[in-house]
């Protein structure tokens, strides 16, 4: 595999690029501020491929993005002329390159370094003109909106919202970390330019908002978000990495009764709910049946018996089921059915329902499924 060296390892993109290609099964060296020029030499020396990451993107001081952008960059591309190397490199500049201020100037600036470095020593350079980045290990309250809300919400910070009708264009880190990759993989094949990381989100920051609050709200209300989309999935993931670790612990609330107890896990418009319940030997639950609404039983500790009849017979079908073995058995719509806790210990049972509760429209109905009983 060939080595890939990563300038500005320590940042949010580099931590995350660093892991992504380690577990790809390339050799990485990682480079920072606090490496010494000649580490720096050495690892150039080694490597079969740049990712330069470095940069300074906030700073009170002009100079700072100049020194940290452009004279950088210019210091980097001088030491692989030293070592005769024309290392291909993935550049990591901004949109704002293409904005008339002091840090857009000093990113324009630094890719202008670049192309000219690969056109005179022949090598490839692939730029990507990133735009509100967001992940894991982000820093909250520095350059990301999204890091800054996730952040605010998992602590119970205001948040602050200037502009609600302000359209952000997301990139996701695994997306950028997925589009490195296949540059590197496909090098041979490619020419230098700019490249762009596909997908991209465009929303505002009142939707953004609203995705990131019904998040926070998850452990209260148990419902889940529909995670079917790419970035609903990648927002939602991001949200519970700024959770500290005491928080991402909470109790279910249980309803006690003399049976056991019965806890919601967690709840979907998109795919019903999962539930948890607990009953003491000898006891039975359900003896209802629905119109619409199906279920799955999955005993996870102790003896059960599940029976089932549809309502038009008088036919009953049952199940001897046990923790020592998982299975599950399906309720179809029409079917009435108990489960009884047929063991000497409490029974301990998942169950799946394809609708959420609704107290008002529950269609569950009770008849026993003994009509003898």
């Amino acid at each position: 595999m060939p080595t890939i060296l990563i300038t500005g390892a320590k940042g949010f993109i580099g931590k995350n690029i660093s892991l992504f290609f380690k577990q790809a099964n390339y050799e990485v060296i990682n480079i920072d501020v606090d490496h010494t020029k000649e580490e720096l030499l050495s690892s150039l020396s080694k490597a079969d491929f740049i990712i330069h990451l470095a940069g300074v993107n906030r700073s009170t001081s002009n100079e700072d993005f100049k020194l940290g952008n452009v004279d950088f960059t210019v210091h980097l591309t001088q030491l692989l002329e030293s070592l005769h190397k024309s290392t291909p490199m993935i550049v990591s500049s901004s949109t704002q390159a293409l904005l008339d201020n002091p840090y857009g100037h000093s990113k324009k600036n630094m890719e202008d370094v670049v192309l000219d470095w690969a056109k005179r020593t022949h090598s490839k350079a692939f730029i990507f003109r990133l735009t509100n980045v967001f992940g894991k290990w982000c820093r909250p309250n520095y350059n990301s909106a999204v890091a800054t809300f996730c952040y605010n919400l998992a602590h119970n910070l205001p948040l602050i919202i200037t502009d609600p009708k302000k359209v952000l264009h997301l990139c996701y880190i695994d997306d950028i970390a997925r589009c490195f990759l296949d540059i590197v993989q496909n090098v041979s094949t490619l020419s230098t330019g700019f490249y762009d990381v596909s997908p991209i989100l465009s929303l505002t920051l009142e939707e953004l908002v609203e995705k990131l609050t019904a998040f926070s709200q998850n452990q209260e209300s148990l419902l889940m978000p529909d995670l079917k989309d790419h970035f609903d999935k990648a927002l939602y993931t991001t949200y519970l990495s700024y959770l500290d670790l005491p928080h991402c612990h909470y109790a279910l609330k249980g309803h006690t009764d003399a049976r056991g107890t019965l806890s919601e896990l967690i709840k979907s418009q998109a795919f019903g709910q999962i539930f948890i319940s607990t009953t003491k030997p000898n006891i039975t639950r359900g003896n209802h049946w629905h119109h619409t609404k199906t279920e799955k039983f999955v005993v996870l500790q102790g003896q059960a018996t599940i029976a089932l009849r549809s309502i038009l017979d008088d036919k009953v079908m049952t199940y001897d089921v046990s923790g020592d073995s998982l299975s599950v058995v399906d309720i179809p719509p029409g079917y009435t059915h108990c489960i009884t806790n047929t063991g000497s210990k409490e029974l301990i049972t998942l169950f799946w329902a394809s609708e959420i509760f609704d107290p008002n429209h529950p269609d569950t109905y009770y008849e026993e499924v003994y009509k003898n009983e």
